[in-house]
């Protein structure tokens, strides 16, 4: 059963994700965020893609995938439920479909995949959700890394 990683860099230096991506051995990071900017260092897009590569980790931004501006107001207020309401029409919209099949197909092929966001906790993100459907689809084991977790 392959694995799927998912990880929240939510106060987390750029350093620890990486060693957890590495102890993982993870070799595809996904990021799932619509914007992939971050006043956080080292978690811009070009920034986090140079140092993924400095580490042979490959990276990919699947915008898609990501939450719209309203659930990311949603889940800034704690209004979860809404943010739940949001996202679930947005995964289904044909461009976040093709990026989830993209997904699937990286899982698939026995590819070491991590879903990148923000949020610390599994549960308040977006990429719990896309875990979970790409979990039901590919039948892989859902594994969520945090800072200091060793697997």
């Amino acid at each position: 059963m392959p694995s799927l990683f998912t990880v929240g860099y939510e106060q987390t230096p750029l350093g620890d994700v990486i060693d957890a991506l590495q102890r993982a051995k993870v070799k595809i990071l996904i990021d799932t965020r619509a914007v992939a900017a971050s006043r956080r260092a080292g978690f811009s897009k070009k920034a986090l893609s140079a140092a993924l590569d400095e580490a042979g980790i490959a990276y990919l931004h699947f915008q898609k995938l990501g939450t719209p501006a309203e659930g990311r107001e949603a889940a800034r207020a704690g209004n979860y439920e809404k943010l739940w309401k949001i996202y679930g029409k947005h995964i289904k919209t044909k461009l976040a479909q093709e990026e989830l099949a993209e997904v699937n197909k990286l899982v698939e092929a026995g590819k070491k995949v991590c879903l990148l966001c923000y949020e610390r906790k599994p549960e308040e993100c977006h990429r719990s959700k896309i875990a979970e459907l790409v979990a039901k689809e590919t039948g892989a084991k859902i594994v969520d890394l945090f800072p200091g977790h060793f697997i």
